[in-house]
């Protein structure tokens, strides 16, 4: 099964409203990033037990350890939970930049670290949605 057939697995996979939110926003993202790199994480490890929420992953970086390590990663991720959506900004060095810029402005999220967390679309305002993705891009 290619990429493309496991992310739209898992979203299809999803309650009809989430399913439409996240077929919105994988529009979204792909339109902000035409060229990036797939990734589909099904949470499971290499023991198959599922260790997190599956993620659809966008574009490339390297993440760089304090130990010297790096691994190759995702830029932007976003996956279904309990409560809702998150959309993960992993391409930001200090971590209280999307908190201390976008919280106040997305409407209804809670916003931490690396991560912007919904109930749904319509409760945050997509514009700041997407000027916080773009600044993972950068």
């Amino acid at each position: 099964m290619t990429i493309q057939e496991q992310i739209k697995d898992y979203i299809n996979s999803q309650p009809e409203k989430k399913r439409n939110d996240m077929q919105e926003l994988h529009h979204i993202i792909l339109e902000l990033m035409p060229e990036c790199q797939l990734w589909f994480l099904d949470g499971k490890n290499s023991e198959n037990k599922t260790v997190s929420n599956p993620n659809i992953g966008y574009g490339f970086y390297t993440i760089q350890y304090t130990d010297g390590k790096t691994r190759d990663f995702y830029q932007i991720g976003m996956s279904a939970n309990t409560s809702g959506i998150s959309i993960y900004v992993l391409n930001i060095a200090d971590k209280t930049y999307l908190n201390t810029t976008y919280a106040d402005k997305i409407g209804k999220a809670s916003v931490t670290g690396y991560c912007i967390k919904f109930k749904a679309l319509k409760d945050i305002n997509i514009e700041i949605l997407k000027a916080a993705i773009k600044d993972g891009l950068k």
